[in-house]
């Protein structure tokens, strides 16, 4: 099924401000480039991925993200991940998808093959919403649903509970479908020691972030005496 992949990022300046004091403005704004640019090329090798819809205020992905796959829409109120969300879902509907990814920009590990499997899987499996946990069972790393359907996203604290609950009230039939590589996104200092940790034995993921955290490394190391 085609399916349209919707990327709500925040301007970097202003993103992972909970990473404070661990890492700086400057380090802060680079990482948080760096993990949009990994999700971006993930979803852009993942086959089953159509159009890739990016809502953003941030004034340079024009540089690195803008081409024939990507449409750019512009979050100028930027009032927070669910309403852009909501923003990429209209467009979508209105592109004629009957399936939409909403993802966010700060997953790193993201593996194409997963994606291509949990669209295909969403499919096959004839529900109206599948939800992919963050890796402590309580946010929401992924959506993939029918962009003109009655399901509304509602990122946020608790928002895996909050959205199985929508689910139910409005009948929906509906999966809760852990996925490995989108487990784990980074808020804090101890998702910055998960994910360095899980670099270790995926070499070949988020290779932009890699080489961020690396320059962050060196930047920090004493100085000899």
């Amino acid at each position: 099924m085609p399916t349209a992949a919707i990327l709500p990022v925040k301007r970097f300046s202003q993103a992972k401000q909970r990473l404070q004091p661990a890492l700086g403005a400057g380090s802060r704004t680079a990482l948080a480039a760096a993990m949009f640019a990994d999700v971006l090329a993930a979803l852009r090798h993942a086959s089953l991925i159509d159009t890739i819809l990016l809502v953003t205020g941030e004034p340079t992905v024009q540089d690195v993200a803008i081409d024939a796959d990507v449409t750019l829409i512009n979050d100028r109120t930027e009032k927070g991940q669910s309403h852009a969300a909501l923003s990429g879902l209209a467009r979508a509907s209105a592109l004629g998808y009957d399936s939409a990814l909403l993802i966010p920009g700060d997953t790193p590990l993201i593996d194409p093959l997963e994606i291509d499997s949990l669209v295909s899987n969403t499919a096959l499996a004839d529900v109206d919403v599948v939800i992919v946990p963050d890796r402590h069972g309580t946010g929401t790393n992924a959506l993939v649903m029918n962009p003109g359907g009655t399901f509304q996203p509602q990122f946020g604290p608790d928002s895996l509970r909050v959205h199985v609950e929508q689910a139910k009230r409005r009948s929906l039939r509906h999966e809760v479908q852990p996925l490995e590589s989108l487990g784990l996104d980074i808020d804090t200092g101890e998702d910055l020691a998960a994910l360095r940790k899980a670099f270790e034995t995926h070499h070949g993921r988020g290779p932009r972030t890699q080489g961020v955290l690396k320059q962050i490394d060196r930047s920090q190391r004493p100085i000899p005496a």
